[in-house]
């Protein structure tokens, strides 16, 4: 690899995959986005690692064992391998349905959201900046290589979005006017959700119609990542 492994930073034009699944995830679903793989020696006898061996060579992408090179960029004990890949927002279908995700602060969340997305048959999320950076291997290894099968776009703003995508809009707010249960969703539709921190701006209940997850007294909103996966879950049943 022509490429000087280091930590990762915001600003690089290339990001990693920590571990073996999301590498293989990698190298099954976005292999001409793969810089090259590094693997640590002591996953020579891992089946995982054998599989990365096998796609690499049949790609045609590089594949080294280097511990020194894992210990410098992080690696925890068990991520036997490390995939390097070129950041690249692959953009939105405008016929399907989108979830939209407004200042997402949580990598964690984020990365979660992609997999969960995932598991109910969404494939193309809009992110809202400012926001948790989708190519951080922290969001990447959350996602368990998710992110690897998604489309996915990030707007300055919620107008600048808007305005590329007109559709029938579905704010998540904790005051929403319909419960969850008894909303219908005509497609194309964008099922919004704020900041894990405040949620959505009261502008927002002028924006389509406003939808609110039942919950009880006893907490203020439920975790951002959960709210997603209720929501897209209900939906998933009624499609």
């Amino acid at each position: 690899m022509n490429i000087r492994l280091k930590r990762y930073k915001k600003d690089f034009e290339y990001s990693y995959t920590f571990g073996v699944f999301p590498t293989l995830e990698l190298l099954a679903h976005r292999p001409q986005d793969c810089l090259g793989v590094v693997a640590h020696p002591k996953g020579e006898q891992n089946n995982g690692v054998a599989k990365i061996q096998v796609a690499c060579q049949n790609n045609g992408i590089t594949f080294e064992f280097q511990e020194n090179a894992l210990n410098r960029l992080g690696a925890r004990e068990n991520d036997y391998a490390i995939g390097v890949f070129q950041k690249i927002e692959p953009g939105l279908n405008p016929a399907t349905d989108h979830v939209v995700l407004v200042n997402p602060g949580s990598l964690g969340n984020l990365g979660t959201i992609l997999r969960t997305m995932l598991g109910f048959g969404f494939q193309d999320l809009a992110i809202i900046e400012p926001a948790a950076d989708i190519f951080n291997p922290e969001t990447v290894r959350a996602s368990m290589g998710a992110l690897f099968q998604l489309n996915f776009a990030t707007f300055a703003d919620f107008a600048a979005y808007q305005e590329k995508y007109p559709r029938n809009w579905y704010p998540l707010m904790t005051d929403g006017e319909v419960p969850l249960p008894q909303a219908s969703f005509t497609a194309p539709f964008g099922v919004i959700f704020g900041p894990e921190s405040a949620g959505l701006p009261e502008a927002f209940h002028k924006l389509g119609s406003s939808i609110s997850i039942p919950q009880s007294k006893a907490i203020d909103s439920l975790n951002l990542a959960v709210s997603v996966g209720v929501t897209l879950y209900q939906i998933s049943t009624t499609r």
